[in-house]
């Protein structure tokens, strides 16, 4: 049987693929473990000034990783198995708009996706006293805020607030399930080993150069599938000689919090709902990166309410090496400006005074678009850029930024890309 390498935590093209080919994923992380330590004990190491850099976060949390740009942006992406499918709020929500701008029909592999994952929207019975009034004002405003659809076992979850920091109850669901299934069905997992570039001869890929002694520094295959996400594929792209795009889009996120006596926002599901605007989306969110890391989040976790502005960027930057390219346009920085306002505007109508209204970290976790598909794509899913035998997998396929969580709609085009690998086995 031919061999399949999946780069990355790239779990559904495994599942897809293990059986026709013989899988092997290589994921530069470990295994998974969810963030266990108190928030009390956070809040006094906060007091003694010990956390002054967001990349210290890992010290606390290995399973996120936290870069910054040239300008300063924070970047946040999941590594370890489930990748950033562990620590996201779970929103499993449409968007392939772009796509289909480009003719490409998923509509097979959002109805496979629909049976093969728990989703629920059934939590507005759970939200706190400040949330109900947060999406009254909303609806007052005229702004229809629709409650968020969420990837997650309804029965399991106790509205803890953790989802960001891996769901201890499982009820979150996350890609590692489909890495159990593929992982069941005979493909085999190595953690810990980071993937350097893409081996060619003559044209062809025939193997990964890997960081792990358990494969002498090179792994062979047939069919190579890159899914180490925004950040990761194109950086081994380009050490293997192939270039991308200045074209990186990251969906940068800022809260806008104030102080809010016993608003328990911390121990509540987040992204309840959402409203879209324009260029941006709004949704009630602790931001724990600014409440661990950031001077102006000084009151207790239960007195802080957040509204997040989720930014479609402008596709410019790139990846340099280790090094992230990226500063906000001034279109990006007018339509952040824009989201600050309506933020402010939602929290002044409820009461809160100007003085209590204070920002968060500006930061990033949705990279994509540095080998963006096009028309000539749209059946192929492979760009000319790549040997016929190497696929990517990830947002780097992405044309544009979609401004939304995209973790639903990368595994619709993960499924896709593998079942046109499929013809190849």
């Amino acid at each position: 049987m031919k061999r399949a390498v999946v780069v990355g935590s790239g779990a559904t093209a495994a599942k897809e693929l293990q059986g026709k080919f013989d899988v092997t994923i290589l994921e530069e992380g470990n295994s998974f473990k969810p963030f266990t330590i108190d928030l009390a004990l956070v809040e006094r190491i906060k007091k003694t000034g010990l956390l002054f850099d967001e990349r210290l976060v890992r010290l606390l949390f290995p399973a996120m990783k936290v870069r910054k740009s040239d300008s300063g942006m924070v970047m946040v992406n999941g590594i370890g198995t489930g990748g950033t499918t562990t620590i996201c709020t779970g929103n499993g929500i449409r968007h392939d708009e772009g796509l289909k701008s480009l003719g490409i029909n998923l509509d097979e592999e959002f109805g496979e996706l629909s049976r093969e994952i728990p989703f629920s929207d059934d939590h507005q019975k759970r939200w706190h006293e400040p949330t109900r009034r947060v999406y009254a004002r909303c609806m007052s405003m005229g702004l229809s805020p629709v409650p968020s659809m969420k990837m997650a076992y309804r029965e399991r979850c106790a509205a803890c607030g953790r989802c960001v920091f891996g769901c201890r109850r499982g009820a979150k669901w996350d890609t590692r399930q489909f890495l159990d299934i593929a992982v069941g069905n005979g493909a085999e997992l190595t953690t810990g080993c980071k993937v350097k570039s893409v081996v060619m001869n003559g044209g062809e890929a025939v193997g990964v150069e890997v960081s792990d002694g358990r494969y002498g520094g090179f792994l062979a295959a047939d069919l190579i599938v890159l899914a180490a996400g925004g950040f990761g594929t194109p950086a081994i792209l380009r050490a293997s000689g192939i270039q991308c795009e200045e074209r990186l889009f990251v969906d940068p996120v800022l809260c806008v919090a104030a102080r809010w006596e016993n608003a328990g926002q911390d121990k509540e599901i987040p992204m309840p709902f959402i409203v879209e605007y324009d260029s941006f989306i709004i949704s009630p969110y602790f931001d724990y990166l600014s409440f661990f890391f950031n001077r102006n989040w000084k009151y207790p976790a239960g007195d802080i309410y957040s509204l997040m502005i989720k930014l479609a960027d402008s596709a410019k930057g790139g990846i340099d090496g280790k090094r992230i390219n990226k500063r906000l346009t001034d279109t990006d920085t007018k339509q952040l400006e824009e989201g600050v306002a309506l933020c402010k505007e939602i929290l002044l109508g409820l009461g809160i005074k100007d003085d209590d209204i204070f920002l968060g970290t500006l930061n990033a976790g949705h990279p994509g678009g540095m080998l963006p598909l096009t028309e000539k794509e749209s059946a192929s899913f492979h760009s000319p850029s790549l040997p016929e035998n190497a696929y990517v997998a990830d947002s780097t396929l992405f044309p544009e930024s979609l401004g939304n969580p995209p973790i639903l709609t990368i595994m619709a085009m993960a499924k896709r890309v593998a079942r046109t690998c499929l013809n190849l086995g």
